[in-house]
């Protein structure tokens, strides 16, 4: 998931909000103003509106930091990552590359769910610190303060159990394919079954929503519904990637990739390249050649970054990549491996190099005809 408003970066990781945000946000911040309203009613509404505003913006960066814990442990393992996105149901960290062991999935499962729960606790034991009384009610506080620490005190520990829930792709479904994995030593086996259990767990949370909807939640029904069905597709896909993944297991890019390509001249403005050559032909990618050596690539990508009025005027080996800018890999890459750069780099296709000369272009459409093919041959 794409960030499209990027906040900074922490510890040398992008975080950023998809927009789906801005609707949780809302969301979460009018049922605060409800709560502290209800359980407070003497409070005016400028202290229950910025008690609601400031609750949700620590709630928030204590998700942050749930995430910042997988990505910590990802990094100890050597594995990269690249961002964390907030959207409308949580968080996620864009980790690179999958964990190589049981071990390393266990732990990256394990730790958010962990941190959750320290985060809740110390909220919870301040709160009692400065006064909190919960026998007199356990979501009962006198102050802003004490309603703002025991609200994020509770919530967190919520967020702990709901994610240590088995099915994947929450915690608790990596936690699970961890466990199988370390009993199998299968990670592929042990993908199925975690992602089987997910698909379980979520067609309960939408019967379970549907039901509650229909007795009266109303908006707590639907939401509980939306949950299920996220996690339904989210099964699904880690499904589907398992069997790709098998699919194409011993497959190298080199059996799949285009051996030829179209040529254009690299003084040829965009406007003819445009209705000459992309409109025409279909094709996506192009190759620019310098006497005789491949100097770079251009495709309907960097054709949009310059505005449609300067098409004449601006050239193709102007707004080209050039090669050795460019992600490649070599003829004898696997498609899984060029599979995971493309996706890493949210590319469409690659140039597979070899002694520093272009042997062919491997792309996703490529690899997309394979999958069909076999498919088709399968049934």
């Amino acid at each position: 998931m794409q960030a499209q408003i990027k906040l900074g970066r922490i510890f040398g990781i992008e975080i950023g909000l998809h927009y789906s945000w801005l609707l949780i946000a809302l969301l979460i911040t009018l049922s605060l103003v409800g709560h502290f309203r209800m359980m407070n009613p003497k409070w005016g509404t400028s202290t229950v509106w910025g008690t609601a505003l400031v609750t949700g913006l620590l709630f928030f960066a204590a998700i942050v930091v749930h995430e910042l814990s997988h990505a910590a442990v990802a990094k100890a393992r050597g594995l990269p990552v690249r961002s964390i996105t907030l959207f409308a149901l949580g968080g996620v960290a864009q980790i690179e590359k999958e964990a190589t062991d049981a071990k390393t999935e266990f732990w990256m499962g394990i730790v958010g769910p962990i941190t959750s729960i320290v985060i809740g606790a110390a909220c919870l034991a301040l709160a009692y610190a400065l006064g909190w009384a919960p026998e007199i009610g356990m979501m009962r506080a006198s102050t802003p303060l004490l309603a703002l620490l025991v609200w994020l005190g509770y919530i967190n520990i919520a967020l702990a159990i709901f994610n240590m829930i088995p099915g994947f792709p929450l915690d608790g479904g990596r936690v699970l394919r961890a466990i199988v994995w370390w009993l199998t030593g299968d990670a592929n086996r042990s993908t199925r079954i975690a992602a089987r259990v997910g698909q379980f767990v979520a067609f309960g949370f939408i019967v379970w929503g549907i039901l509650r909807f229909f007795g009266g939640a109303g908006f707590g029904g639907l939401w509980l519904t939306l949950i299920g069905w996220f996690l339904l597709e989210a099964a699904r896909a880690s499904y589907a990637q398992v069997e790709i993944t098998e699919n194409l297991r011993g497959v190298k890019v080199s059996e799949v990739m285009a051996n030829d390509w179209p040529v254009i001249d690299g003084r040829m403005n965009l406007q003819t390249f445009v209705d000459e050559h992309l409109l025409k032909t279909g094709q996506r990618c192009f190759v620019i050649e310098d006497e005789g050596r491949v100097s770079g690539l251009v495709t309907p990508h960097e054709v949009k970054t310059v505005e449609r009025a300067r098409w004449p005027q601006t050239t193709v080996e102007e707004v080209m990549r050039p090669l050795r800018s460019l992600h490649t890999v070599v003829p004898q890459t696997s498609i899984t491996k060029a599979l995971e750069v493309m996706g890493r780099e949210d590319l469409n296709q690659l140039p597979v190099v070899h002694d520093g000369r272009l042997k062919g272009i491997i792309s996703r459409s490529h690899i997309l005809r394979l999958l069909q093919t076999r498919a088709e041959l399968q049934t």
